[in-house]
């Protein structure tokens, strides 16, 4: 029986926030998982877009699934998430904890933002089925990203999950990339940079409410955004 992997791409001793990648998938599937598919490689570089927007401050996580499908009524990815995130708590108690998901990965972290210990997610072309109910918690920052040219997961579906999860009162960004598809080669490096440097805004000003000391001018959303907020 395979075996889910938790793995430390970027480890720091005394982290404020650490991250966990989430890597896509399919809807169906109980092979094993292994490190050179590209659902999982796709996910390195923004493991490491992460590590550099965290200045030494962010660990960096990625968890690699034990099967490859969802499953059905079995969600295989968001069991192992769950147990992977009290590996993370128990490891690093009290540290704020994002959630970067690709495809199902999206999916997966979607699921558990209702999770008090997740303060801030970037969803990137996720996944969205019209069972799947918005969860939220006070405090929650949302990231959604689709591309215009995606075939393989709705954007509509996931600007319309983006906009309950806000009337839920997450504070929620939306952004279409033009001209992307699923895969997100055209403007990688627009990926990589969006997506890290939300997470690291957000999880380090909330550490810095925290533990009292000041971020402010450290880390910032790339300028030439397109973003906007969902509504």
């Amino acid at each position: 029986m395979p075996a889910a992997r938790l793995l430390w791409p970027t480890e720091v001793e005394d982290p404020r926030a650490v991250v966990l990648v989430l890597h896509g998938g399919r809807s169906r599937g109980r092979g094993a998982v292994r490190p050179w598919q590209g659902a999982v490689l796709r996910m390195g570089p923004f493991a490491s877009a992460v590590a550099q927007a965290g200045e030494g401050e962010i660990a960096v996580a990625a968890l690699r699934y034990a099967v490859r499908g969802w499953n059905g009524d079995e969600a295989s990815p968001l069991a192992d998430t769950r147990l992977a995130l009290e590996q993370i708590a128990a490891r690093h108690p009290g540290v704020p904890i994002g959630l970067l998901g690709h495809s199902m990965g999206g999916r997966v972290a979607l699921h558990l933002a209702d999770d008090p210990r997740i303060e801030a997610i970037a969803a990137l072309a996720p996944w969205v089925e019209r069972p799947d109910q918005p969860r939220s918690h006070p405090g929650l920052h949302l990231l959604v990203m689709h591309g215009s040219m995606d075939r393989m997961t709705s954007a509509k579906a996931s600007r319309a999950m983006a906009t309950a999860i806000e009337g839920l009162g997450a504070d929620v960004t939306y952004e279409r990339v033009t001209g992307d598809s699923h895969a997100m080669l055209r403007r990688a490096q627009h990926w990589h940079e969006q997506s890290a440097g939300y997470l690291a805004h957000h999880l380090l000003e909330n550490a810095a409410g925290q533990d009292g000391s000041d971020v402010h001018g450290r880390t910032h959303l790339p300028q030439d955004s397109s973003g906007h907020r969902a509504h």
